[in-house]
């Protein structure tokens, strides 16, 4: 959000209701996800996700007053770059390397790996292992293992999906952050719940708070959130009937997704980058904490 002085006047009718700027006459309840200026159907430019004005088209500004003085920005702030889903695309192929890994190196290199809290690994020697024993390397490292071929390709088929949608819109940064946090929301939030000797993998934390940034994106760009909902909704219902699932690694990732993706998208324009930083480095200092925390109730 801006302050208002900061924002440019709109015009308005006489009943003081938004008019298209290039149509005084055409009443709208669209605006260009960019600049958020009034703009009727004649002068919308769809884009990946809701519209844009012909100005912030021409110009890539981002703030629709400036032709060529800034380079071309996200909705959420981030560079406008030639390959929007590169990210993605990275990601994609890191699980898949780890799942070859898996595939190569078996059970050893999953018990090495896997988000544990706190047991004996039969597969180890039965040496104690887990995030309580300082191994937190797992909270991250079980985000990007797989051992079954349907898991796996559920989740990618889902990160790609929602990559396409959510990665143009945040930028490569922003959203490597969101997918990073999400995943590790998830870990931690299956770390809190979960018995401490109940192993867990998977990049679901991650793909769900993609679905989360998706939900406040669509909201902020004054998308139908509909169809939205309705494919988290059925994820869900997945989620808690079917068996062998980490409810906690699902819920844990769509919380902290959506919530950083909040600060992202409805952070003040002056101070975005500050604040966008502090959203980020809040939520994982709180998960440090809680690590903190349950690692000394179970060790």
């Amino acid at each position: 959000m801006e302050q208002a002085s900061d924002r440019p006047q709109e015009p308005q009718d006489s009943h003081g209701l938004p008019v298209c700027y290039r149509h005084p006459g055409r009443e709208t309840g669209i605006r260009c996800t960019r600049c958020e200026r009034p703009i009727c159907t004649d002068c919308m430019v769809s884009a990946s996700v809701g519209f844009q004005c012909p100005e912030c088209v021409r110009t890539g500004s981002g703030t629709g007053h400036a032709p060529g003085a800034n380079q071309p920005r996200t909705v959420a702030g981030g560079a406008v770059t030639a390959d929007p889903m590169l990210i993605t695309k990275i990601l994609l192929a890191i699980n898949a390397a780890v799942f070859v890994l898996v595939l190569a190196l078996g059970e050893r290199f999953v018990a090495e790996t896997e988000l544990i809290g706190y047991a004996r690994s039969p597969q180890l020697g039965d040496e104690i292992v887990g995030v309580a024993d300082g191994e937190w390397y797992r909270l991250i490292t079980a985000v990007f293992l797989h051992e079954e071929v349907p898991h796996i390709a559920f989740n990618l088929l889902g990160l790609w999906f929602l990559g396409r949608l959510v990665e143009p819109e945040l930028g490569r940064i922003r959203y490597l952050a969101v997918y990073l946090l999400s995943g590790l929301g998830g870990s931690v939030l299956a770390y809190l719940l979960a018995p401490g000797n109940q192993p867990s993998l998977g990049a679901s934390g991650a793909v769900f708070g993609l679905m989360g940034a998706l939900v406040v994106l669509a909201r902020r760009t004054n998308l139908d959130i509909r169809p939205v909902a309705v494919i988290l909704a059925i994820n869900l219902i997945f989620t808690f009937t079917r068996e062998n699932i980490s409810w906690q690694g699902h819920i844990g990732g769509l919380i902290i997704g959506a919530l950083v993706t909040v600060g992202l998208l409805y952070a003040p324009r002056e101070h975005r980058n500050l604040v966008q930083g502090g959203v980020c480095a809040a939520t994982l200092l709180t998960l440090v904490v809680a690590v903190i925390a349950r690692s000394a109730a179970l060790a």
